[in-house]
């Protein structure tokens, strides 16, 4: 029997995070276009020799990337928005489509699929596809050059790529599917001459509920794939959920089909004892989990494979999804417990596994060495990880409060916030000082106090500067805190966090996703001492900052023996203590952030409403207990708004702010058509560029948002935290953005109040 282990995507950032350090040293000019191509070859060369000593048959090559896959197979096939053709450099001009520039707006960047990775959205308009380099044979050649290896280019499907995109009118996206193939075509044709045996081609839009016309579109496009590049073993690559349409799917003319058996919920299985598999074609089975960090029970997956090969002659093993979304290798954890940490498995790890499962399935070892492998990973979690205690006198805990109508009023008489209101989301840069105090107090170097002190001056220093600025809203700032998620996955009971465990985000950021563990629990306040001291330094209103039970649970790794509701719930409640902390110590405006409320939204539209069930009620448990004149604000990043406003309307949040900047219209859009009552923030710049917005520019992101909305419901905010950018940048872009706020506010009273301007 044909068996081979196989991987789907290595993580880009290197060990240490040698990638990010690399990119950002050459977006500050502290290396050349030609130090950065070298250093980058070689994390890519490493990446290739790690999986080689982990004795993967199929290693994958096309998965790295200098910011995101989707942008690359945009600039590889010639998909360049008008506005960036101007410049001569490619690599310039790559980064410019990312990040934007002093001049342009970046791409939009939104999320990939129901992950915590951001890819930037390609645009279509009338652009005739080429195949401008053909990337995938330059990096082939590269590693056969250098390791006498044939590997397998990876790059992402034309469905998925085109129906991922936007700037054409979707009723003619077959037209533009057909100008596309062709160029795949030649893509293929010159890996074939080159020797590749084997091409994977994400299609992870099969997961999702695809129509029959998209059903069609593969059979058209992977026959005409058939006929023109005949000798190329084609895999059809999905993830994340089972494949809709499974007989047809499994029907199309490639050599395999790749399912992923982790996060199917059992409908993959379901559809192979159902319908069978063709006995001509690979069964690629994604058996380890991608997306999370726990260590496999290989003997259980022994047991699905042994039924797998049962039903398909020839079979690979890989992990359910790219590794891209956990971190790179545990050898470097030595701060977590010795119980957590040998539990753990990591991209590493994970390929580990993989090649102990394909040498059991090779007869190469025995079922033994699985089982002893799965009874020191239980060993080890028995340790620590508690049953689910009984979460007492949920009923007793508030889940609504008073009508907005009524606590709105109450709110405004409490406040005495003026016409279109000026905050920010949160964060202020953090600066080499302020992650260098932060270094110096972990390792020891400074005390408790003296970080605290650094702390406190940082905090003061922004204040005066909010002050100045003339915001009417302020926040303290953020220092202490390295993650959003990370900083309270520190300090409550059942999480961890690691001390490498690093993913990437979107471009060069990358995050470190606690692990739940156990049950969370609040243990002493996390937030009151800083926000309180803000308080102290002004008249004006300080928010208290946390982030939400939703943004906790998707954004961290999961314990995976009781149901994500319930770990939610411990979260919605441990959120729910610091909200009333904050509250009783004088915060008049608390906001729980919930940036990826979406984020877990299943990929398939039946499941849909309980999801969101959930999600509302732990934001509601978190946020309802406190008192009317308390105001609850929120925050949500690239989420596909115009989907979901009925969902954002039961939160019940007083005031919400959206990151809209790159998407604009769309979500204005939303609001044409969905009456919003409750007070809102549209992002009016992109926080993720480092270009500063003109004055000019965020009036007209003013002036479209109260086409639809009323003026005493629409704050004035950027997109998101600004922490990731320079101080300078920062202060430039809210001052902008304050003085196009105070010349509207002007404006409307001008007009007599905001009836006469309705």
């Amino acid at each position: 029997m044909f068996i081979r282990s196989s991987n789907v995507g290595y993580p880009r950032i290197g060990e240490k995070r040698e990638w990010k350090k690399t990119l950002e040293s050459f977006w500050n000019g502290q290396i050349t276009k030609e130090q950065c191509t070298k250093m980058m070859e070689a994390i890519r060369l490493d990446s290739i020799r790690k999986q080689m000593e982990k004795g993967i048959d199929l290693i994958p090559i096309g998965d790295f990337s200098l910011y995101d896959h989707v942008l690359d197979t945009a600039f590889m096939f010639g998909y360049i928005p008008e506005q960036f053709q101007q410049i001569d450099d490619t690599l310039e001009q790559y980064f410019a489509m990312a990040r934007g520039t002093n001049g342009q707006h970046a791409l939009e960047m939104t999320k990939w699929f129901n992950t915590n990775y951001h890819y930037i959205v390609p645009e279509i308009g009338q652009t005739k596809p080429r195949l401008v380099e053909n990337r995938l044979l330059k990096e082939y050649n590269l590693v056969k050059e250098t390791f006498d290896l044939e590997t397998k280019p990876v790059l992402l499907g034309p469905i998925t790529f085109l129906l991922l995109s936007k700037q054409y009118d979707r009723h003619e996206w077959r037209k533009h599917l057909a100008r596309l193939v062709p160029v795949y075509v030649e893509l293929f044709k010159q890996l074939s001459e080159a020797g590749v045996s084997f091409v994977q081609i994400d299609e992870p839009i099969l997961v999702q509920d695809i129509d029959d016309d998209i059903v069609d579109a593969f059979r058209d496009v992977y026959e005409v794939f058939h006929r023109g590049v005949p000798n190329i073993n084609l895999i059809l690559q999905t993830y994340f959920d089972s494949v809709s349409h499974y007989r047809e799917i499994v029907a199309l003319p490639v050599a395999g089909i790749g399912l992923d058996f982790v996060h199917d919920n059992g409908e993959n299985m379901k559809n192979i004892n159902t319908y069978g598999f063709p006995k001509d074609k690979i069964l690629v089975a994604g058996i380890v989990d991608g997306r999370n960090v726990w260590k496999s029970s290989l003997a259980q997956k022994a047991t699905l494979l042994h039924h797998l090969a049962n039903v398909a002659e020839q079979l690979i093993i890989q992990p359910s999804c790219s590794l891209l979304h956990v971190p790179v290798t545990t050898k470097h954890e030595h701060s977590l417990p010795p119980e957590l940490a040998g539990a753990l498995s990591f991209a590493d790890e994970k390929l580990d596994e993989i090649r102990m499962l394909t040498e059991y399935m090779k007869g190469n070892t025995t079922i033994d060495k699985l089982i002893q492998y799965d009874e020191q990973t239980n060993s080890n979690l028995a340790k620590f990880r508690k049953q689910q205690e009984q979460i007492n006198e949920i009923t007793a805990v508030p889940v609504s409060r008073t009508p907005y109508s009524k606590r709105r009023k109450i709110q405004q008489s409490h406040l005495q916030l003026p016409l279109l209101p000026t905050t920010t989301i949160g964060s202020f840069p953090q600066t080499s000082d302020v992650r260098r105090a932060r270094m110096k107090w972990k390792k020891g170097e400074w005390n408790d106090h003296q970080y605290k002190s650094f702390i406190k001056k940082e905090i003061a220093k922004w204040i005066d500067i909010q002050e100045q600025l003339q915001l009417d809203v302020l926040v303290h700032g953020e220092f202490e805190r390295t993650d959003m998620v990370e900083f309270f996955g520190e300090k409550l009971q059942g999480m961890a966090c690691t001390t490498n465990g690093w993913v990437q985000s979107y471009g060069s950021r990358c995050v470190r996703p606690p692990i739940i563990f156990s049950h969370v629990s609040y243990q002493q306040p996390m937030t009151v001492e800083e926000t309180v001291y803000a308080q102290s330094l002004t008249h004006k209103p300080v928010k208290g900052m946390l982030t939400g039970p939703v943004t906790m649970l998707n954004w961290s790794f999961v314990r995976d023996d009781i149901p994500r509701k319930h770990v939610l719930t411990q979260l919605a409640l441990a959120i729910r203590e610091e909200v009333l902390r904050l509250e009783a110590k004088g915060i008049r405006i608390i906001q729980v952030d919930e940036p990826a409320l979406r984020e877990g939204l299943p990929l398939k539209k039946e499941k849909h409403a309980s999801y969101w069930e959930d999600a509302v009620m732990a934001f509601r448990l978190a946020t309802s207990s406190v008192k009317e004149e308390t105001q609850i604000h929120t925050h949500m990043c690239y989420s596909q708004f115009e989907q979901m406003m009925h969902v954002i309307d039961k939160l019940d949040a007083d005031v919400i702010s959206i990151e809209s900047s790159r998407s604009h219209g769309e979500l204005i859009a939303a609001f044409e058509t969905y009456e919003y009552k409750k007070e809102i923030g549209l992002g009016v710049y992109d926080i993720h560029s480092p270009r500063i917005p003109t004055k000019k520019e965020i009036s007209e992101q003013i002036e479209r948002a109260l086409r639809v909305l009323r003026p005493e419901q629409f704050w004035v905010n950027p997109d998101c935290g600004l922490k990731t950018r320079k101080e300078k940048e920062a202060i430039a872009a809210l001052k902008a953005m304050v003085e196009a706020a105070h010349e509207y506010r002007e404006r409307l009273l001008a007009y007599g109040g905001m009836k006469s301007w309705k």
